[in-house]
């Protein structure tokens, strides 16, 4: 018997907020020429389906689920054919609001690309949702699936996780309401595959605020992560933040997986 594609060699999950895939569309196609990932997921999409550049839209070698509306939020999920050749399901938990997480199933594992809101406009909506999250993967382990979360979390995990010069008390990002319940997601059985793979790294960061040269200068808050149930956790191998590519304010992370 054929070993499941989703076991046969090392598997990589790239997540990137893209911050407007029509400003950056030859940088996601220049990051999977890059990377060859096998499952992309891409955040803050700013556009309908329709509205996503043909070029990425009409890719041969993926199969892409874009969810997303007019200048807000939006997530998406890409799968290489070459790695899961039959056709995918992508479907969202009944929490999703505003087009901001898609999941796709394959076989024991479901991957998620997540956009938690920022909370400034709404805090009490942003609350809700990481409420829902932990609900989600708690359902989803009871029933006996593992499960990778990818994406922007928009919530620091505690002040390491922020450039001491970025630590503001009481900024959304950095409360200790939202911090509890990203704890609370962690406590479901799932684990940040970066900082585990990387815990005395005390300038890891994913986004920089686009002014006085923070980016370059690496003064920054960890927003974005890759989130495993322990099965897969425990195969990760590297889990970087590529903190040079591309324009957007965030930038992509790689989490590669060892063959089970």
């Amino acid at each position: 018997m054929n070993a499941s594609p989703l076991y046969s060699g090392s598997m990589k999950i790239v997540t990137w907020n893209v911050n407007g895939i029509r400003a950056r569309q030859a940088q996601v196609t220049e990051l999977i020429g890059q990377e060859q990932p096998d499952i992309l997921c891409l955040q803050e999409l700013k556009a309908k389906p329709e509205q996503v550049p043909e070029a990425l839209r009409a890719r041969a070698d993926y199969w892409c689920y874009w969810h997303g509306a007019a200048a807000y939020s939006g997530v998406s999920i890409h799968l290489r054919k070459e790695r899961f050749p039959d056709k995918p399901v992508f479907t969202h938990p009944p929490f999703d609001h505003e087009s901001r997480i898609v999941e796709v199933g394959l076989a024991a594992l479901v991957v998620a690309s997540v956009y938690v809101p920022n909370g400034g406009k709404d805090y009490a909506a942003k609350l809700a949702f990481l409420e829902a999250m932990e609900r989600y993967a708690r359902t989803m382990h009871a029933a006996g699936r593992a499960l990778i979360v990818c994406g922007d979390l928009n919530v620091t995990r505690t002040d390491r996780d922020v450039h001491p010069k970025e630590r503001k008390p009481n900024a959304i990002g950095q409360r200790p309401d939202e911090r509890a319940l990203l704890a609370r997601l962690l406590g479901c059985g799932l684990i940040d595959v970066g900082r585990a793979l990387d815990p005395d790294n005390d300038n890891l960061f994913t986004w920089w605020a686009p002014w006085r040269s923070l980016r370059q200068r690496n003064i920054g808050w960890r927003l974005d992560y890759v989130l495993a149930s322990e099965s897969w956790a425990r195969r990760a191998l590297s889990c970087p933040v590529l903190r040079e590519f591309g324009t957007s304010d965030h930038g992509p992370v790689v989490a590669t997986f060892a063959a089970s």
